[in-house]
């Protein structure tokens, strides 16, 4: 039986808001388990009976950047070219979070647009000057479709990997991110992008 465009259009709006609350619940998981690291992360460093080297105490470093992006969104194959926001808490016993938003909305002839907004655990360590880190990363993307038909919010899950290079007590160039974006929950299957970043890290204190 064929569906009217009437009937489409609510299966496709019914489809997707469900999609939407799961995935709102997810990332509200999401964030209280980030907010309990960070709460762990923080109290680390005030444990008590235990004997350290200076340079293996605790302590937060909070650092944002901004940087570019390229990626390839498998929907279409396409192309997409951005910008992006983050946030990284590390401590120096290598454990910390990371959250980011990514906006791939250039480079679009057809004037799709992907949006992402994700946050999770990383790990780092230095060698000399640069710091080479991993990312577990889950939250929201917000996808638009060719010539502005419709709107979705899913479910992102963005494992990654990258390295850093300190420039100053206070500047780092973020020589390479690499990010491989999972979208279990997309309208026609699950769907995959992935693509790299460069850009500059400051260290707040």
């Amino acid at each position: 039986m064929r569906l009217g465009k009437r009937e489409m259009k609510s299966s496709y709006q019914s489809g997707n808001v469900a999609r939407k609350n799961l995935g709102m619940r997810l990332v509200r998981h999401a964030v209280l388990m980030t907010l309990l690291l960070a709460a762990l992360l923080g109290t680390a460093r005030t444990a008590s009976a235990q004997v350290v080297f200076a340079g293996d105490k605790g302590g937060i470093n909070i650092n944002v950047g901004a940087t570019g992006s390229g990626y390839e969104v498998q929907y279409g194959e396409q192309k997409l070219l951005g910008v992006a926001g983050l946030v990284d808490v590390d401590t120096k016993r290598h454990f910390g979070i990371e959250a980011e938003g990514r906006f791939l909305m250039f480079h679009n002839p057809d004037q799709l647009q992907a949006r992402t907004y994700v946050g999770g655990a990383r790990y780092h360590f230095d060698m000399g000057r640069f710091q080479v880190y991993g990312k577990g990363l889950v939250g929201i993307g917000q996808f638009t479709f060719p010539y502005n038909y419709a709107h979705g919010d899913y479910l992102v899950i963005a494992p990654g990997a990258g390295v850093d290079y300190r420039l100053t007590r206070r500047f780092s160039a973020r020589l390479a991110d690499f990010e491989y974006q999972i979208w279990p929950q997309f309208t026609y299957g699950s769907m995959s992008s992935y693509g790299v970043s460069v850009g500059v890290r400051y260290r707040v204190f």
